[in-house]
């Protein structure tokens, strides 16, 4: 399996005196919720050292139901369209239908899922007010309990509870990748002309979903024995991936703020039989061969982490 999949495949209403009376829970709650429910349009940029990438993104709801397009402003043209749990990427000049990621949050969305468990795994602190993008903010920060995971820091807008920038943060306070709205329009100021265009109902495979090559499994028998406290399992299945020559195993974990996956394959010709680490902005990948199947584990978490996650995956099955 290839150590990065392009972009095609990797890719938080609160009043300030009324938030105040907020639990940090209803808080997570209403972030999380404003990313789905919210009609806004803009350019953020995504930072990781000295790379640099802007974006342009269309949210849109309406009776149809969520909309959402993604499109690159740097280099070759690259595009994601999202509806109804189905998934679209403009490849070799033309858009086709590709598999829906599981569990995966991107922004200026919040995982929604295990909100009530980030308490145990993360101090929430509030850091006061900022701008971003000319709206004002709340900033908070979470803090992990252990060292196995990265800090956040979040800027939230007063009036809709948009996530507008989010940074993560390694144990020095460096930042690590930083996303931010540069141009934002919220509301009934969102562009809506690309939903009204039409463009989405003639999409490939619009009016059915296409699960077929991707199996779901109840147990395949691989445990994880060494993840950090806080992680549960939200996804397993089998899957194919482009490139190999047999289905992949695939084990997705999460705190409700960060994303563990694990992908277990058959040892094959033409699989690189050297253990491995590599980054990219917050996101770490380890891979080694153990008893003739490639581990790979990824995850927004430290480099120790994902390490520590592989040598403890084991086959527990009969």
């Amino acid at each position: 399996m290839k150590a990065w999949v392009g972009f095609c495949g990797l890719l938080l209403t609160f009043n300030v005196s009324a938030a105040g009376g907020q639990s940090t829970l209803d808080l997570l709650k209403t972030i999380a919720f404003a990313g789905h429910q919210t009609d806004y349009s803009g350019i953020f940029v995504y930072q990781y050292g000295n790379h640099v990438e802007t974006s342009r993104i269309f949210h849109i709801v309406d009776a149809n139901g969520e909309y959402e397009k993604l499109e690159s402003l740097d280099g070759p043209k690259r595009e994601i369209i999202r509806h109804h749990g189905q998934v679209w990427c403009y490849r070799q000049h033309q858009m086709v239908q590709v598999e829906s990621q599981q569990g995966k949050g991107k922004f200026p969305m919040l995982l929604p899922d295990q909100l009530s468990a980030l308490s145990e795994n993360y101090n929430v602190k509030e850091l006061g007010t900022d701008r971003v993008a000319g709206y004002e903010t709340r900033v908070l920060l979470f803090h992990p309990r252990d060292k196995l995971r990265y800090s956040r820091k979040i800027w939230v807008d007063m009036n809709t509870g948009l996530l507008l920038k989010s940074a993560v943060l390694n144990d020095k306070n460096q930042i690590v990748e930083q996303y931010a709205f540069t141009e934002l329009k919220v509301g009934k100021d969102a562009d809506r002309a690309w939903v009204n265009s039409g463009e989405v109902k003639n999409l490939p495979g619009m009016s059915q979903q296409d699960s077929s090559n991707v199996v779901a499994v109840v147990n395949s028998g691989w445990v994880v024995d060494a993840l950090p406290a806080g992680f549960k399992k939200t996804t397993e299945l089998v899957r194919p991936m482009h490139g190999n020559h047999a289905p992949v195993t695939q084990l997705v974990f999460s705190d409700g703020l960060s994303a563990i996956s694990v992908f277990v394959e058959p040892f094959g010709p033409g699989e690189d039989e050297n253990e491995g680490l590599s980054s990219r902005g917050a996101l770490n990948l380890y891979h080694k061969v153990v008893d003739n199947h490639v581990y790979h584990v990824v995850g927004e978490v430290p480099p120790i982490t994902v390490i520590q996650v592989l040598n403890s995956i084991r086959y527990n099955g009969k």
